[in-house]
């Protein structure tokens, strides 16, 4: 260590953390990046609530009263006696999504690195369950096109996690330079 640098304060600086993943740890103790942690903890947050939602308050709502044929209790979804295989896949798509949105906050805050495998998975499941619930509860349309549009989402959004930044998806916008 050179003399100036002790004088001047620049001493002890150069090295003034250590790596941590991705991250740069400083001395005192924050750690360069967290804003995506942060972001995505808010974001996890955000799908358990809609899909708690979601699995509260089933899309057409609940019988108000017994039938008197008995075919149903008040109480009892609408959505699951009038179309029983898409209410179990919006009921199935729902839990998916809440069980892997908690399990990715609570990877987040316990500190794993956001871009490890830990939270990729979990987000993917939860968004891309987050978007079977909302396209099984459109009742136009059938269950195969349901499937369909959610397995291009998980296909998309697992390419965006693969590749991470937009530079790294240029050959998908524009030609190779010569």
């Amino acid at each position: 260590m050179d003399a100036g640098a002790v004088e001047d304060g620049r001493a002890g600086h150069a090295a003034e953390g250590r790596e941590v993943g991705n991250n740069h740890r400083r001395e005192n103790g924050t750690v360069d990046g967290g804003g995506r942690s942060h972001a995505l903890v808010v974001v996890a947050t955000l799908i358990t609530a809609l899909t708690y939602q979601l699995g509260t308050n089933i899309p057409g709502g609940y019988w108000q009263d017994d039938a008197a044929d008995r075919s149903h209790e008040a109480g009892d979804p609408i959505m699951r006696d009038k179309n029983l295989r898409r209410y179990w896949l919006f009921m199935a798509a729902s839990w998916a999504g809440f069980g892997s949105s908690m399990l990715l906050t609570l990877g987040l805050l316990t500190g794993v690195p956001s871009r490890s495998r830990a939270v990729q998975w979990p987000f993917l499941v939860s968004y891309s369950s987050l978007v079977l619930t909302f396209i099984t509860s459109q009742s136009g349309t059938s269950l195969a096109t349901d499937v369909l549009i959610w397995a291009a989402v998980m296909a998309v959004v697992s390419v965006g996690i693969k590749y991470r930044r937009l530079d790294r998806l240029r050959f998908f916008f524009c030609a190779p330079a010569p």
